[in-house]
């Protein structure tokens, strides 16, 4: 749990599902089983406005993750964008790259709330490419599933990156929270 930096203390039995959020209890139910989606593997998109608490809900489904035995890790995505040109900078890139690959549960919190530079786009299809059917990641947006690909720019690594990420999601048959 220490390693996670969950950003919030957050927990799946403290969700408040009062609140008119479009959170499915039963969604988060069937999720929370054993963390299966970890071992599938499976991706979770949690989309919404600012302030619906995007982030507790990745943060509490992560840290069920690490109560059934999954590593996890938490991060914002300008935080990961930055540390990745550091690695690429003092020329740890493939490490950080690498110890990326082997997180259970990789939680990216306020994804693409920009337009990605060339090099943020490359390393984050780089990411999805060691991830791809091995490991779990959570990403949150405010943006719809459908803008992802104009944010990304490049048409071929967005649609890598979506093949890696959404393709799969959808096979599933399962709809984004």
């Amino acid at each position: 749990m220490r390693n996670a930096k969950l950003r919030v203390n957050a927990c799946v039995e403290d969700i408040d599902y009062r609140t008119a959020r479009g959170l499915e209890k039963s969604m988060i139910r069937a999720l929370t089983q054993e963390s299966a989606w970890v071992a599938t593997p499976e991706n979770i998109f949690v989309l919404g406005p600012t302030g619906v608490g995007k982030s507790f809900v990745a943060c509490a489904l992560a840290q069920k993750a690490c109560r059934d035995g999954y590593s996890a890790l938490y991060t914002r995505a300008q935080t990961l964008f930055r540390d990745l040109a550091m690695a690429r900078a003092d020329g740890s890139l493939r490490s950080l790259l690498a110890r990326l690959s082997r997180i259970d549960v990789l939680v990216i919190d306020d994804w693409v709330m920009a337009p990605l530079s060339e090099p943020e786009r490359r390393d984050f299809w780089e990411i999805c490419e060691d991830r791809y059917q091995v490991r779990s990641t959570i990403l949150t947006s405010q943006l719809p599933v459908s803008r992802w690909h104009e944010q990304v720019g490049d048409p071929t690594l967005a649609d890598g990156i979506s093949d890696r990420l959404v393709r799969e999601f959808s096979a599933n048959m399962r709809d984004p929270i």
